[in-house]
């Protein structure tokens, strides 16, 4: 009799603790569901789409910042989500990237703002891996070009661009006396900025300037 006691106490002490271990861990398993491979992915990719917006606002406003500092309140704002849906040729494939550029034009002078994130490779370096035949105004990877949606146009400006810890994100910045070819691109949607990785030399993102 007393070994079936001794079993049986055993056995009730195994249970418990079993019950006390599924008790513990549940909230870890119910948390930690969300944190799968796909569902981060999505919701990276959600966080992007939704932030290209308040980046836009947020670009206006510094690009406007420069012109208020000098005491002009006169001026059309612009803004260019980037995506690399918009790219022309060999459209980058499942990259998270996105970014974003906010503009005020003053007579003909354009201030341009811009910011990016999650590049799937470096900025392209157009030192080590020019275009042809070379142009040394090219400075930067990130380009404002002239051109409708449908094609890839001319090159036009380099941004300064200033990168974060990551190296593929940052910000950019730019301020362009335009002749009057630009104005009319401008005015006819028609000029559109571009950022060039090492993965994707012939654009990753890019927007067309359009009035905001």
């Amino acid at each position: 009799m007393r070994f079936y006691f001794k079993k049986f106490r055993h056995l009730l002490l195994g249970l418990t603790t079993f019950l006390a271990v599924v008790v513990f861990c549940a909230p870890s398993f119910s948390y930690s569901l969300p944190t799968s491979s796909t569902n981060a992915s999505q919701l990276q990719h959600l966080d992007s789409e939704f932030s290209v917006a308040a980046e836009n606002r947020a670009n206006i406003r510094r690009a406007k910042a420069t012109l208020v500092a000098q005491g002009m309140s006169s001026f059309t704002s612009y803004v260019a989500p980037m995506r690399e849906s918009n790219v022309v040729g060999s459209s980058p494939m499942n990259t998270p990237a996105r970014g974003a550029v906010g503009a005020v034009l003053s007579g003909n002078r354009l201030i341009v703002r811009g910011s990016f994130k999650m590049l799937s490779s470096d900025m392209r370096d157009y030192a080590s891996d020019p275009v042809n035949p070379p142009n040394s105004n090219i400075t930067s990877a990130f380009h404002i070009h002239q051109g409708s949606s449908m094609e890839n146009g001319p090159f036009q400006y380099a941004l300064n661009v200033m990168l974060d810890d990551t190296g593929h994100g940052g910000s950019a910045m730019g301020e362009f006396t335009l002749t009057p070819e630009q104005m009319q691109a401008l005015a006819d949607n028609r000029l559109y900025v571009d950022i060039h990785t090492t993965k994707n030399r012939g654009g990753e993102l890019r927007g067309t300037l359009m009035p905001y």
